[in-house]
């Protein structure tokens, strides 16, 4: 075994596994009665890799080779392995390198980035911090979606007990390593998840993406090479090093190293954030989140995110949560955001919910998304009120079409998916509405639960009750408001 890989490993708890099923690397530090603080992370030997990194001047290219080994693929939902990604940082550079975390998750249905910054904030700046010694970075900066605030401020205090102790700053370790590592607070536009827009962002411009070529890798913040990778990506790191690259690819399947942290919300018993290990079946996923709530049936799964294609209950049934496994079964991982959706679900309604979403969140750059989604959105709304056309629905597939690979981003694309697939799989429920102007699953009245109080509505769409649960565990965020609400 490489020297990297800490001499003492046997002696330490691989992982920790959690009575429910899940297998806690990202979110270690639960068990602990303040699971935020340095106190908790040094526990359990937080920190430690980094003193070992930079006190043993251990090479860069070789923790590249064991983060390249692990199989660690970005969990913002690209999925390009972040071995691949840190070799791509020039190595010999006359200036200032940057790293940066992006913690701007603002896509419907995700919220698993944030519980990283809430529970385990430490493992995070650690990964940071070593990633930084890797590629010769001496600031970083961690850009936080505005819309968790309480989040940003452990994430600031996380960052306060980390420099008061010596782990950030001039000269770590008495080394001539030193790193200086910022939170920056976006506003809520999710187009700032794009790194290239969130890097506009952190320069102090619109929050728009930038044409690719150049790449970060040699023209990011302020001109300079900059790294980009997503919260979870960074706090995987510490435990790679310490246990090495084959032990964190064996804990996942072939081409899906590590584990997983997985946003389940929707229509379970028991939403929330699940770490599992990559390529769990997703009946066993389901499970884990209670199984579909009320004991109805199961309809349909958006598995990683909107910006994924709508699956089937037939579809994921047999299915494994990882890479390959999501691919072969007709949809992708995306950031892990899966949500679910019972008998009840108004595909329709879903659907125009969905695109609403990102017509409000274009930036407006590049004319086809600008106008596109806005089409989408309104012929969808259409539908909805009883006055859609039965070739409508080759119109909504027509501009979608029009739409993916015509952006400077993946927005546009994202947008697109949905659409696509929706029709796809559920085009029977869409000419339903069109030839009788009403939902084929619709209610006379259905009772909401799942936030922190009962609310009932008359005729409310499966949707709706839908949008209610795609939420954060504790119920601070609250996904699915109509648009005129």
């Amino acid at each position: 075994m490489s020297t990297i890989v800490q001499s003492n490993m046997q002696s330490q708890k691989p992982v920790m596994s959690d009575p429910s099923g899940q297998t806690l690397l990202c979110l270690r530090t639960l068990a602990e009665p303040n699971p935020a603080s340095l106190a908790a992370y040094e526990k359990l030997g937080g920190y430690g890799q980094l003193k070992r990194i930079v006190s043993e001047k251990v090479k860069a290219v070789d923790i590249i080779t064991q983060v390249k080994m692990s199989g660690l693929r970005g969990r913002g939902g690209a999925g390009f392995p972040t071995g691949l990604k840190w070799s791509f940082m020039p190595r010999y550079f006359d200036g200032t390198k940057y790293l940066v975390c992006n913690s701007d998750e603002g896509e419907p249905g995700t919220f698993k980035d944030r519980d990283i910054l809430r529970y385990n904030p430490h493992q995070l700046i650690e990964g940071m911090a070593i990633a930084a010694y890797t590629l010769g970075a001496r600031v970083g900066y961690n850009y936080i979606h505005g819309e968790i605030w309480q989040d940003y401020e452990i994430f600031e205090n996380a960052l306060f007990e980390a420099k008061a102790a010596g782990f950030l700053g001039e000269n770590i370790f008495g080394s001539n390593f030193s790193f200086d590592c910022y939170a920056v607070h976006g506003y809520g536009a999710y187009i700032c998840g794009e790194e290239t827009a969130l890097i506009e962002s952190i320069e102090g411009k619109k929050g728009q993406p930038r044409f690719k070529p150049p790449f970060p890798a040699s023209y990011g913040v302020f001109g300079k090479p900059t790294n980009v990778n997503n919260t979870e990506s960074f706090a995987s790191i510490p435990w790679i090093l310490q246990h090495g690259g084959e032990a964190f690819a064996a804990l996942g399947v072939p081409n899906s190293g590590g584990t997983k942290l997985f946003s389940v919300s929707g229509h379970v018993e028991k939403p929330g954030n699940y770490e599992v290990k990559m390529g769990m079946p997703f009946s066993e996923l389901l499970g884990l989140a209670g199984g579909v709530w009320k004991g109805r049936s199961l309809k349909a799964v958006i598995p990683g995110g909107p910006s994924t294609a709508v699956m089937t209950a037939e579809m994921i049934q047999n299915a494994t949560m990882d890479y390959d496994g999501l691919s072969k079964a007709g949809s992708s991982l995306g950031a892990g955001s899966m949500i679910v959706m019972d008998e009840t679900t108004c595909m329709v309604k879903a659907l125009k919910r969905l695109s609403y979403f990102f017509y409000e969140e274009s930036c407006g750059q590049c004319t086809p998304c600008r106008e596109g989604t806005g089409w989408l959105y309104r012929v969808l709304n259409r539908i909805t009120e009883g006055n859609g056309k039965m070739e409508d629905l080759d119109l909504l597939t027509d501009v979608s079409s029009n739409i993916s690979g015509r952006t400077i981003c993946a927005l546009g694309d994202a947008a697109a998916t949905p659409v696509i697939s929706f029709i796809k799989h559920f085009r029977p429920e869409f000419e339903y509405y069109i030839k009788h102007g009403k939902s084929m699953v619709e209610q006379d009245s259905l009772q909401v639960s799942g936030i922190d109080h009962t609310m009932v509505n008359t005729h409310i769409s499966g949707v709706q009750e839908l949008a209610k649960r795609v939420y954060i565990k504790d119920g601070s965020d609250k996904f699915g408001a109509e648009p005129n609400a």
